[in-house]
């Protein structure tokens, strides 16, 4: 959990810079909480791998709601009263309409996709780490954070499939590209 958080705020923190080069106002204290503190209710589930989070929207919500309830419980018993509200705004769901949120969604798919990435490369051929990639790869596409898209788009995914893989991963990202 911690790699994760600290690769996602690392990517935040770097299409952060591209959106606020671009004119957008970013708030980093809010990024920066909203990125490292995303996971944080892993602490007490453990992480449970996205293909298995996503299976159906039902398990998705049921476990979004243990997630919470185990976070209300850990700062109404560990934290000290006067910050207990403090904490639940920190702690929170951080994926909002804010420019922050959609940097920390686009930053935690990112490393989605480069974990997926990784797989395939190492010829993971397993139909998981496909689909994976390419659900990350589609819900990189909408993010509405146009200059980090397509820088995205330009840079890393041109990059990305320049790659020597035992997957085709040009057809691959062809095929989600043509959708789009």
């Amino acid at each position: 959990m911690a790699a994760h958080s600290w690769k996602v705020s690392q990517y935040a923190m770097f299409f952060g810079t591209i959106e606020e080069m671009n004119g957008a106002i970013i708030d980093w204290k809010s990024l920066y909480e909203k990125t490292i503190n995303h996971d944080f209710a892993e602490v007490f589930i453990g992480d449970i791998k996205t293909p298995v989070k996503h299976a159906s929207p039902e398990l998705k919500q049921m476990i979004s709601h243990v997630e919470e309830k185990m976070m209300e419980k850990f700062i109404f018993n560990e934290i000290p009263e006067e910050f207990q509200e403090v904490f639940f705004n920190r702690m929170k769901e951080g994926k909002d309409a804010t420019v922050e949120g959609r940097l920390l969604e686009f930053a935690d798919k990112l490393d989605l996709f480069y974990e997926a990435f990784a797989e395939l490369k190492r010829g993971n051929t397993d139909r998981e780490f496909v689909s994976m990639y390419q659900e990350a790869l589609k819900k990189l596409l909408v993010i509405p954070l146009p200059k980090s898209v397509e820088y995205f788009k330009n840079i890393i995914l041109a990059d990305v499939i320049t790659e020597k893989t035992p997957v085709d991963i040009t057809a691959l990202t062809e095929e989600v590209l043509s959708e789009a």
